[in-house]
């Protein structure tokens, strides 16, 4: 899991958004993470500290006078040994206390007397109108500047009835940024191309040819890229697949598509993973209406094929060229042909694996192949390989 072991502070403030913070409490300890509420007392109005802590499997604090802790430092005590400290929901009355340093009840306190080391996120949660305000904004100023980060927020309807910015982010969303937090930021300030997923060449209106790929590998490629710092784009056939939080996502259909999409935005890329199983051919003779078999039953329909553009190796052609990855799933002789089609490419390298078995598959097994031989990534899921090639991506360019 992506948070094993990791403690968490996490702290509520006053705002309806509590109720978002059921999940993120819930999706946390999920993903393996130990987590320890702190509320104030506005929070409680909210959501009670019942619910949290039924949630976290911790008793909650809210008064930095509990005697719980030995001391009576729970101050102190409660962010000596956590990894990180996540405001969720964060008001406007808190960021204006971070941001001055004012530290009248516990949560203030902790985050004030937390080791410099320790990170402090924010996830504001507010009113448009009080978003937009020049006090608030002056306030989130000064946190960036404190290296804060702020997570968020978002647009949309607010609970009040109004639209506009100030709604805290979502669950997951906050989760992705709190895994992120963890990974190392081997790629950051790099651009990142990935393709994912299948492609689908149309026979008629309602028909066509495609294959089994599920896009997970591409989409976990991209997630890995995204929180080793890069910024991500990916080129997506269709699939049933949720973008990765803060991924530029582009959906196309036919290998046509996926071709003219990479190329208009390949100029500015360091790195292009070709990770989408593209169809080799398109049906040139594509029917506009929908194809009828004959009374009989008999009637045979002959479609013409022509060649898909190849757009690994147009690509890896350009001059300059990003650092280009492909990916090659083989039925047999990985090692061979694995080996020749990196050549016969022209890229630095290549990523085999055999099919079709691993499509749709939440695990696999990998062979990067460079010019210095081969390299096998045992079984894992493919998040965790992902990771791994973002890793050995890193080291290359």
């Amino acid at each position: 899991m992506d948070l094993n072991g990791k403690k968490i502070v996490l702290g509520l403030t006053g705002g309806i958004a509590c109720y978002k913070a059921a999940e993120l409490t819930r999706a946390l300890t999920k993903a393996g993470a130990s987590v320890q509420v702190v509320m104030t007392s506005a929070a409680t109005q909210f959501i009670t500290p019942v619910t949290m802590q039924a949630l976290s499997g911790k008793a909650v604090y809210l008064d930095q006078w509990d005697d719980r802790i030995a001391n009576h430092m729970p101050h102190i005590d409660l962010t000596r040994d956590v990894d990180a400290i996540l405001i969720a929901p964060c008001s406007a009355d808190f960021i204006f206390k971070l941001a001055h340093g004012a530290c009248d009840d516990l949560l203030s306190t902790l985050c004030l007397a937390r080791p410099g080391n320790l990170p402090l996120l924010v996830a504001p949660a507010m009113n448009a109108e009080m978003w937009n305000n020049p006090a608030t904004q002056r306030n989130i100023t000064q946190l960036q500047l404190d290296q804060i980060p702020i997570l968020g927020p978002d647009a949309g309807v607010q609970a009040c009835g109004e639209t506009g910015m100030g709604r805290m982010l979502e669950p997951e969303q906050l989760l992705e940024e709190v895994i992120a937090l963890f990974q190392p930021k081997l790629l950051a300030g790099q651009h990142v191309l990935v393709t994912a997923g299948p492609t689908f060449e149309a026979i008629d209106p309602v028909r066509g040819i495609t294959n089994h790929s599920s896009g997970k590998m591409g989409y976990a490629v991209a997630r890995a890229a995204q929180q080793a710092g890069a910024h991500v784009t990916l080129v997506s056939g269709p699939t049933t697949l949720q973008a990765p939080y803060g991924v530029q996502l582009i959906p196309v259909e036919t290998g046509r598509q996926m071709h003219d999409a990479v190329m208009s935005h390949i100029a500015a890329q360091d790195v292009f993973i070709a990770v989408a199983a593209v169809a080799d051919w398109y049906v040139s003779n594509i029917s506009t209406q929908k194809l009828k078999k004959n009374a009989d039953g008999n009637h045979m329909c002959a479609l013409q094929f022509a060649e898909n553009p190849d757009i690994l190796a147009s690509v890896a052609a350009l001059s300059p060229a990003p650092y280009c990855v492909g990916f090659a799933a083989e039925s047999e002789n990985l090692l061979q042909y694995g080996a020749e089609k990196r050549i016969k490419k022209g890229i630095p390298l290549l990523v085999g694996n055999i099919g079709p078995q691993t499509f749709g598959q939440d695990d696999n097994t990998l062979v990067l192949f460079d010019e210095h031989g081969h390299t096998n990534l045992p079984r894992a899921s493919k998040q965790l390989l992902a990771q791994q090639l973002i890793a050995e991506i890193a080291k290359r360019v």
